[in-house]
């Protein structure tokens, strides 16, 4: 079962990374992600279904497009291929349980908010209120279903808690933060909370630990300087995904 498990969330994963890539291209120039369909941005040319398999189209087409060959951009199947890792990372750490729907939804939602921060340096509402409100939703569900209030109100103290604090950190400087960052921070409190509060901690030490070494390095090669701007959701996301592949690892002090 835990082999079918794996191969059914890598699956899935990279045709749901398939679609966060129209997401991350489409929702910051404000165009529909539904409609029109997938096309080369050189030809014009709608994107057949035999040229659109996540991954493996990419890979037999060499990278470029069929009609005019147009160099196609290696994120598409990175972000794929990354979305599908995290789903295996997901239900290999939660297995068959209610946790797992509101942990896939999370990760697609991290991979969606980060690429697009990497991009535009924005945090979309549109992308953070559905994650949000389908991640509540579905750790509801759990909690009613397993009788599990006491880890929804850690979860939501979590949330809360987090928010208070990135928000704080806004009022006192704007420029450092931006409030993208203080909606998506909540969200994935909400999310690491349920497994506990200690995960919340983590995840947000290791998006701040891993913020500060990269911006080091950047300033250390004189790519940024002490006012750059950087895309601190991206932090925010990788340290979520530390707290879920190793948070359980941290031991605390008695």
């Amino acid at each position: 079962m835990t082999g079918f498990l794996v191969v059914s969330a890598a699956v899935y994963g990279v045709v749901i990374g398939s679609f966060l890539n129209v997401v991350i291209l489409r929702v910051p120039e404000k165009v529909s992600i539904v409609k029109p369909p997938s096309a080369c941005p050189g030809c014009g040319n709608r994107i057949s279904t035999r040229d659109n398999l996540p991954i493996v189209s990419w890979l037999l087409l060499r990278g470029r497009c069929r009609n005019c060959a147009m160099h196609i951009s290696a994120r598409y199947p990175v972000v794929e291929a990354l979305t599908g890792a995290l789903f295996v990372l997901v239900a290999l750490r939660f297995g068959w349980s209610w946790t797992l729907p509101a942990e896939i939804i999370f990760v697609s939602g991290l991979v969606a908010l980060a690429f697009t921060d990497l991009d535009r340096m924005l945090l979309p509402k549109v992308i953070i209120y559905p994650t949000g409100g389908l991640v509540l939703a579905a750790l509801v569900a759990a909690a009613a279903v397993q009788g599990s209030w006491h880890r929804l109100a850690i979860a939501a103290g979590c949330g809360a808690a987090e928010f208070v604090l990135l928000f704080t950190i806004h009022f006192i400087s704007p420029r450092s933060l931006g409030f993208g960052d203080v909606r998506f921070g909540p969200i994935i409190a909400l999310a690491l909370g349920w497994i506990g509060w200690r995960y919340a901690f983590v995840g947000f030490l290791a998006a701040n630990l891993v913020g500060s070494v990269i911006g080091v390095i950047l300033m250390a090669t004189g790519k940024a300087g002490r006012k750059t701007l950087v895309p601190f959701g991206v932090f925010l996301a990788i340290g979520a995904v530390l707290a879920i592949a190793f948070g359980g690892l941290v031991h605390y002090p008695t």
